[in-house]
């Protein structure tokens, strides 16, 4: 296994980023340095200019302070633009893998049911980088070297400053255990309101349909609420103490300046060191002020940086694998046996069958059996518990899950068309696409005068979910796609359920179109028509294996049990018409 998980990857993505955080560090010092200007003006103009009374002397101060503070202003603005990449940096390096390793997790169903933040995450971190944060962080060093400038004054100003300081300092720390109870516990309810929002959204026809909008918002509003109270509890505890972290400031500096006051009237030190005590002071007390500012943005980060790290070390990186041979589409199921992660329920046990190309399977049980279990275990989008999946000899782990997609095609259940428009959807998303490619496997799904009848036809746009589209036009469509490039081997899940008759005279034609080209062609099903293409059945009750063989001979022994399959035709798949010629 990749050693280099979790934790490690986000240092390594902020190492990456070193050169910026270097350069921030370079101008941070030249940034401190020149904020002695303004202390250093003021000392020669108390203690130069109005008792020597020079014009000249003033003037010429003015003109050097105007090309520091020139200088000072372009600075932190460089260094405030180098942060900004450097977050920018560290998100982009890190997005893709984050986005993989979210998308790898969701297809456990106990994944998909927990409010996913990964991005959210990520964008918190980047935030905390890209702000004034880092500036408190390489600001801090410089607390010490001002308190010295003003021990130089005089010590007692200096003792002050140290007092002043160290309180700052205690209410940054009370700060951060006051608040970090609260603030997870707002980010958590607020997730899971947001959870609960987008899934109202996305059945707002159920949640309209069945009269459930007043019961939703009732759950939605509580989780909503809890989010605010806590939230409310979080920005009372941290504006108190950044009220009191400010208040204190400008009380240190008062009394700064009154002690200095007391100094200068016992003559030990001059009216310029005593005004510019109290600016240096200001300064060595900002660092600590802005941290506690951005308090809140600084846990919410620390957050994400510890849901990350346990994201990618759960989820590590796909090692290379050497590229194997386009497959012909042999299929060997030895002993396969899945248990459900989150409940330690068996979905199947002990599943072995064999099938070769230009064969079809049709997999037949009761709601339960583990028919789509198995299609995800065949997809390698699940990996069994026990027992391995084999294509062409070669177990599916083999198979980077990029290449293994682009030779099975797959319908699943869920159909799970994406915004965009139905040429997009066919093929899969490509960027680039062959326009042909496309024609070719709605014409081998039949879909392909379904599909020119659309406005626009393939240019159509579709929404998201296939929302502009019919339940039985969106799984032509999702048939079509698992056509796409003419995979080896295609996964069909309950391909019928949402068709007409016309529909299911063309997905048996498709089927046998792609069983005379070599294609191995598996089909859950619940309907006798699915499976009317089929060589071969596979019968599955309560994940269990119950028979396998060739298909009429497991439908004499099996009708009595499941009499919905009495009308199934027994012939055989070689007498049925067949495909109307290879459209390509």
């Amino acid at each position: 296994m990749n050693q280099n998980l979790g934790r490690p990857e986000l240092v390594a993505a902020m190492g990456r980023c070193r050169w910026h955080f270097v350069s921030v560090a370079v101008f941070s010092i030249f940034v401190n340095l020149l904020m002695l200007t303004g202390p250093l003006f003021m000392l020669q103009i108390y203690d130069r200019v109005l008792t020597s009374r020079s014009e000249e002397t003033l003037v010429a101060l003015l003109i050097l302070v105007t090309g520091l503070f020139t200088m000072l202003g372009l600075l932190e603005f460089i260094r405030g633009r180098v942060l900004a990449r450097a977050g920018a940096r560290f998100q982009s390096l890190l997005e893709d893998r984050v986005m993989t390793a979210v998308l790898r997790r969701a297809v456990a169903p106990e994944s998909r049911a927990r409010p996913e933040t990964a991005v959210r995450d990520l964008e918190a971190v980047r935030q905390l980088l890209a702000g004034p944060a880092p500036f408190a962080f390489f600001d801090i060093p410089w607390t010490p070297i001002f308190l010295a400038v003003i021990f130089v004054f005089h010590a007692y100003l200096g003792w002050l400053a140290v007092a002043g300081t160290t309180l700052l300092i205690i209410l940054t720390a009370v700060n951060q255990l006051r608040s970090r109870l609260p603030s997870a516990e707002s980010q958590q309810a607020a997730n899971e309101a947001d959870t609960l929002s987008e899934a109202l959204r996305q059945n707002a026809e159920v949640v309209h349909g069945l009269g459930m909008r007043s019961a939703a918002l009732v759950r939605w509003g509580k989780l909503r609420q809890a989010a605010l109270s806590r939230q409310i509890v979080t920005l009372d505890r941290t504006g108190s103490y950044a009220a009191a972290s400010k208040a204190l400031r400008f009380f240190m500096q008062s009394l700064m300046l009154a002690v200095g006051a007391w100094l200068v009237l016992q003559q030990e030190i001059s009216a310029g060191m005593m005004i510019a005590g109290t600016i240096m002071l200001g300064r060595a007390l900002a660092p600590v002020e802005q941290g506690i500012a951005q308090w809140g943005l600084a846990q919410r980060a620390v957050r994400g940086w510890n849901a990350l790290s346990d994201l990618l070390e759960k989820t590590p990186p796909e090692e290379e694998k050497t590229a194997l041979p386009i497959p012909e589409g042999y299929v060997d199921v030895d002993s396969v046996s899945v248990t459900s992660r989150d409940s330690n329920t068996t979905l199947l046990r002990n599943v072995s069958f064999k099938i070769e190309p230009g064969t079809a399977l049709g997999v037949i049980g009761p709601s339960g059996a583990g028919k789509t279990t198995l299609a995800k275990v065949l997809t390698g989008i699940w990996r069994p518990t026990a027992g391995k999946v084999s294509i062409d000899g070669a177990a599916l782990d083999q198979w980077p899950s990029d290449v293994l997609g682009r030779y099975i095609g797959y319908l699943p259940q869920e159909i799970g068309l994406m915004s965009g428009t139905v040429a997009d959807n066919i093929s899969r998303m490509k960027e680039t696409r062959e326009d042909a490619e496309v024609i070719v496997a709605a014409k081998r799904a039949g879909a392909h005068g379904l599909l020119v009848s659309l406005p626009h036809g393939y240019d159509a746009t579709i929404g998201a979910g296939g929302q502009r589209l019919s339940a039985g036009q969106r799984q032509r469509v999702a048939l079509a796609r698992a056509f796409y490039g003419d995979p080896p081997i295609i996964v069909l899940d309950e391909p019928n359920s949402n068709l007409d008759a016309p529909g299911e005279q063309a997905l048996v034609q498709a089927i046998n179109g792609a069983k005379s080209r070599g294609r191995t062609v598996i089909v859950m099903a619940h309907r006798p028509s699915a499976i009317a293409a089929c060589d071969l059945l596979l019968m599955l009750e309560d994940g269990a294996q119950v028979d396998f063989g060739p298909r009429d001979e497991v439908l004499r022994r099996r009708t009595r049990n499941y009499p919905h399959l009495v009308g199934t035709k027994l012939q055989r798949t070689d007498t049925e018409p067949a495909a109307s010629g290879d459209p390509a």
